[in-house]
């Protein structure tokens, strides 16, 4: 039989998901279902070195694997040949990318290059990079998210993620959330542009949004049942975007926002905080209950306004203004841009702006 490669849609998904209070512990026994020996290389941070990496390196020789550890400072390029270098010094057979985002993404798109599989081991549940197959990295100044391949294992350990700062957890409901206009968006274009548009992929995506604003009164500081259902979101999200083939299922007009506002505010919030705000702006160009959204990022304490990320207004407006520029092969509600006086309105009238 002949297969059309150009019709076959490959979907990679993680073999093994471990969420829950300890599950850290489990990461040799997770090595050895997945066959993985050899040479470990951990990519992790200052913080979650202590947080985690020092006692994955423990766990990991005790089951009989080598194990080194390489810390990064910038989700770039640059550190991504360190990392791949290292894993050729050391002779990696796997890597683990152990932290809040940059760490496992750095991991994911350095062992793509390889060719070896890595485990992804969150240490705060900030956005939906931890089970999915691509990676937000900056290449020659600029944020871009690159195809990369998805992780062998994620091994969430909520004990760990429920004791970082809160508003990491805030933050990732907010990205979870943006699910709903990035659908919307993804709809928008199918219908003008003829794009293709996946329908199990969408209803896993608007299924996690769905989950993370019905329980929006019960997302807590410090609660390991919220730290709990977020990443399982996370990971739902994930799982929507290898389906799809791409990140359309989880990013949209309000993500083109977020990566406007990275290139354009002198201090730029966390990604999912901005993503959030941008997804009550957008839900409103779309015509949809845009005070749902807000309500439930309230909630959960995440931002809504330009005040609460602490971004000035002026930004705000500039960055919906260039956010259709971000990717113009992603067509949205956005089109081919606001004019300056609908850009101040949208802002206004959602008070993101006052």
């Amino acid at each position: 039989m002949t297969i059309n490669k150009n019709s076959a849609k490959w979907m990679q998904l993680p073999r093994d998901v471990l969420v829950g209070h300890g599950v850290l512990e489990e990461i040799g026994d997770v090595c050895r279902d997945l066959k993985l020996k050899g040479n470990a290389l951990i990519v992790t941070g200052n913080t979650t070195r202590d947080v985690a990496g020092k006692r994955v390196i423990t766990l990991l020789e005790n089951e009989g694997s080598s194990a080194e550890m390489v810390l990064t400072c910038r989700a770039t390029m640059e550190e991504v040949e360190k990392i791949m270098q290292k894993a050729l010094e050391t002779g990696a057979t796997f890597l683990l990318g152990i932290g809040s985002g940059r760490s496992i993404d750095l991991a994911k798109l350095a062992s793509t290059r390889l060719e070896i599989p890595f485990i992804s081991v969150p240490t705060a549940a900030s956005h939906d990079g931890i089970a999915s197959s691509r990676a937000s990295i900056i290449d020659n100044g600029k944020n871009a998210s690159v195809q990369a391949q998805a992780p062998i294992a994620v091994v969430a350990d909520t004990e760990i993620i429920s004791a970082a700062p809160f508003r990491f957890l805030a933050a990732g409901c907010g990205d979870i959330i943006s699910n709903y206009t990035a659908v919307l968006d993804w709809e928008f274009a199918s219908r003008l542009r003829n794009e293709y548009f996946g329908e199990y992929a969408a209803a896993l995506s608007r299924m996690a949004a769905r989950v993370v604003i019905e329980n929006a009164d019960s997302i807590k500081p410090e609660h390991e049942t919220s730290a709990r259902l977020v990443v399982k979101a996370l990971v739902s999200n994930g799982v929507a975007m290898s389906i799809a083939g791409s990140s359309r299922p989880a990013s949209g007009s309000e993500h083109m926002f977020s990566h406007a506002l990275d290139r354009i505010a002198p201090k730029p919030a966390l990604h999912g905080e901005q993503c959030g705000v941008g997804t009550i702006m957008m839900m409103y160009l779309h015509g949809g209950n845009w005070q749902e959204i807000r309500d439930a990022l309230k909630k959960i304490g995440a931002p809504t306004n330009a005040e609460e990320l602490g971004i000035e207004d002026k930004y705000i407006v500039e960055a919906l203004l260039h956010a259709h520029s971000i990717r113009p092969d992603r067509y949205t509600i956005l089109g081919n841009g606001l004019t300056p006086s609908a850009a101040e309105k949208v802002a206004r009238i959602t008070k993101v702006i006052n």
